[in-house]
This record gives structure tokens, sequence and C-alpha cells, in this order.
């Protein structure tokens, strides 16, 4: 499964709470104000950290580009993906789940 997260993990606990009931191996896609927890700086860096043992984390380009974090740097591992490689990713995953 594709899970979506867009809100700011300094805002709500969407991203722990999507983190806590998703299915190993499923794709968690940080979009709109999620990808602030892409940030390798972030309070939530440690949670995706280890979470990725799990899960596989992507980020939406254009999201970071429209908040000017393009040259901050990312938690190791996590890839970048653009509108495109959004759909491929909805495509790929029998199901997607948004997280709001």
């Amino acid at each position: 499964m594709l899970h979506t997260v867009n809100k700011s993990p300094l805002e709500r606990n969407t991203l722990a709470s999507c983190i806590r009931l998703a299915k190993p191996g499923s794709a968690i896609l940080l979009i709109e104000d999620g990808v602030y927890a892409a940030l390798a700086d972030a309070k939530s860096a440690e949670l995706v950290k280890s979470a990725m043992k799990n899960f596989n984390f992507f980020v939406l380009e254009p999201d970071l580009r429209a908040r000017g974090m393009t040259d901050k740097p990312l938690v190791d591992g996590i890839n970048s993906v653009d509108y495109g490689g959004f759909v491929e990713l909805s495509i790929e995953h029998d199901a997607v789940q948004s997280w709001m």
C-alpha cells in the first residue's frame, strides 16, 4: 500500500500514526506540509530513520520546491519524486491511503 502524509509533524501526529498502523513493506510518500518530516534536521528525523527498516520513504519534490527546501539536506534514504513518480507509486501499489 502507498500511504500519503500531508501534515507537518510539527502540527499533527499524522506521520507517527501512519507509521504505527501501516503494514511493513508499505511505501510512505510525504506531500504538501508532510515534506517537513523529510528534512535531516527535523524533530521527526529519528522517527523516519527508525521506520525505514519497515517502509520505503518518498518525498514529493515539487512540494519541497514550493516551500523553498530544495537546498536542505534530507534524511538519508528518502527518495525524491516528481508528479510522474507519484503516479508511478500509485500504480505500483494496490491501494493508496491518505493520512490527513
